[in-house]
């Protein structure tokens, strides 16, 4: 099984991506996590879950108990005493909520600190992500934002592939190769590139002129579509088949980059 993470700047299109990817492998009959690591939290609508489980995904950042429990400290402190490898082998099947096919668990933000803070919330959300990556026999589907906050050296190893979604101009380009160095600064050693909102072959000359060393997977056309599934909630999978077409070609030659 493999796991992919996949990052690019905000509204770039990345959790779109994701949901696809997921959507698609779950439909192959993998078995498949999707992790929405984003602070814009997104994922769930884009993989068109429906009201009435949408609130049942409660962000694990969020549950100041468990958080109390697993680390020995109080969510919001500093400068205490807690576990660093809290138990989190039994989150997955307690707070995943599971939609045709897709299982879907929101990671939350850490509201005080900052980013790379040394606090219970942080320790707990990087246990899970490493125990999602290195001991679960699934397909991981890991939606990010551009930090890498959630990925710690010693799981970053174990990314079969690292995803950055681009958009055919000269910000997103540099946006993603300063992601990739960061991805490559803590051991991430599989990098490429998903073009989205694309709209003509310029555009993909554009983006295989400025990709440098980095691999383009593929291409997601601009479709309004995405833009009106968007607004309404709704399944981007099923509210435009082409984009799910291109998202197959990218699905197959991830597999065959990773076998």
């Amino acid at each position: 099984m493999n796991k992919i993470a996949v990052a690019g700047k905000g509204g770039v299109g990345k959790t779109t991506l994701a949901a696809l990817l997921a959507r698609i492998y779950a439909g192959r009959g993998q078995s498949v996590i999707a992790v929405d690591a984003d602070p814009a939290a997104c994922l769930g609508f884009a993989l068109g879950l429906p009201p009435e489980l949408q609130t049942q995904v409660t962000p694990i950042s969020e549950m100041d108990a468990l958080i109390e429990e697993r680390t020995g400290a109080k969510t919001g402190t500093y400068g205490t005493y807690f576990k660093l490898n809290p138990r989190v082998d039994d989150i997955p099947e307690r707070f995943c909520v599971q939609y045709q096919g897709v299982r879907l668990l929101r990671l939350g933000t850490i509201d005080q600190g900052g980013s790379g803070c040394i606090c219970p919330e942080s320790a707990m959300l990087k246990a899970l992500v490493s125990y999602l990556i290195l001991h679960r026999d699934e397909m991981l589907i890991l939606d990010m934002d551009a930090g890498l906050e959630h990925l710690g050296r010693a799981t970053a190893g174990a990314v079969d592939y690292f995803l950055v979604v681009v958009e055919p101009g000269k910000r997103s380009m540099e946006t993603a190769h300063q992601i990739a160095r960061l991805a490559a600064d803590i051991g991430i050693r599989r990098v490429g590139l998903v073009g989205n909102k694309v709209r003509s072959q310029n555009d993909r000359d554009f983006i295989i002129h400025n990709s440098g060393d980095l691999p383009v997977f593929g291409y997601l056309s601009y479709h309004p579509e995405a833009i009106q599934a968007d607004q309404d909630g709704a399944s981007v999978y099923h509210a435009v088949p082409q984009l799910a077409q291109e998202a197959e070609v990218i699905a197959d030659a991830l597999l065959a980059a990773v076998a």
